[in-house]
């Protein structure tokens, strides 16, 4: 069972988690008319009393965005703030998972956009690795992932998430930890809910934005920190039979934070990741406050 926190943010102030509660007949429910955010937030080693939270501006710009793709007015300061007093309500003491939801709240049977209520939410959770440190298991999914031109993949629209469902679970029951899916030109897009990073001859290589991912914020870190690193990033489509012949291979994102893949398919992939590593001990450094020269990613709230 989760350890949910126990205060969310609902209806525009702090509710015990229990009563936070909507109807069977809201529209977002029936029709996946919404859109959510993923943070992560960790006790201050530095300071008691603090939570940090990795690039929260970038977070509320992008779920401002994925509202305003639901014809949804939702500023950045108000997710922000109520995030903030989200946190004050709870005092959590370790690190934990927001989870910012907006969505059409009318109990409206019609599916549309226009002239419907909407309400916007956040609960959290306490949350270690999402996926195992180690290493994980992938399959090429039978599902393929959605192009921009039937969804809008640039937002975390809930309704899209269906064909991650179907990937995940079908890359469970068949043995493997994790689904990496194919557009629909037969190029690696991404996992079920995570960007993929892959090294070759000392270049980073991910699948650019062309490709039906979702621009994640992990992602762009990851690319910003090589840069600065002096290590080469491409970004261009990957072929399928890239994966089984790189050198590294790794997933990205909020949860996921950077996790390496140790085998795709049949085949195993190598252990020594050594750019992989020396890119997640710079992320975790800057996500715990320890780096001077990434200080304005992290935002710091004071609980008290």
């Amino acid at each position: 069972m989760h350890q949910f926190l126990p205060y969310a943010w609902f209806q525009n102030q702090c509710v015990p988690f229990e009563e936070a509660k909507i109807s069977i007949a809201t529209h977002a429910l029936h029709y996946g008319t919404g859109a959510f955010g993923g943070m992560r937030a960790i006790p201050d080693p530095q300071q008691a009393g603090t939570m940090l939270l990795f690039r929260a501006d970038r977070h509320a710009r992008r779920l401002s965005q994925s509202a305003r793709l639901l014809l949804t007015d939702l500023s950045e300061e108000t997710i922000l703030s109520s995030l903030t007093a989200m946190l004050r309500a709870n005092q959590p003491d370790q690190p934990i998972y927001l989870r910012p939801f907006v969505y059409t709240s009318d109990l409206g049977i019609a599916p549309r956009l226009h002239d419907i209520e909407t309400d916007f939410l956040i609960y959290g959770l306490a949350l270690g690795d999402y996926l195992s440190p180690e290493g994980v298991s992938c399959r090429i999914s039978s599902w393929t992932r959605q192009e921009d031109r039937s969804l809008p993949l640039r937002g975390k629209i809930s309704g899209a998430y269906i064909t991650s469902s179907l990937a995940k679970t079908e890359a469970v029951q068949s043995g493997f930890d994790e689904a990496l899916l194919l557009n629909s030109r037969g190029k690696i897009s991404e996992a079920s809910g995570m960007n993929l990073f892959l090294v070759r001859d000392g270049a980073l290589i991910t699948p650019g934005v062309d490709q039906d991912i979702l621009e994640g914020i992990t992602r762009a870190s990851v690319i910003e920190l090589a840069k600065a690193m002096g290590i080469p990033v491409v970004e261009r489509a990957v072929d399928k039979t890239e994966l089984f012949i790189a050198d590294e291979v790794f997933l990205t994102g909020t949860a996921a934070k950077i996790t390496p893949i140790r085998q795709i398919e049949s085949t195993v992939l190598r252990q020594d990741r050594p750019i992989m590593q020396s890119l997640k001990s710079k992320l975790v450094a800057i996500t715990e406050g320890r780096d001077p020269a990434f200080e304005h990613w992290v935002t710091r709230i004071a609980l008290n």
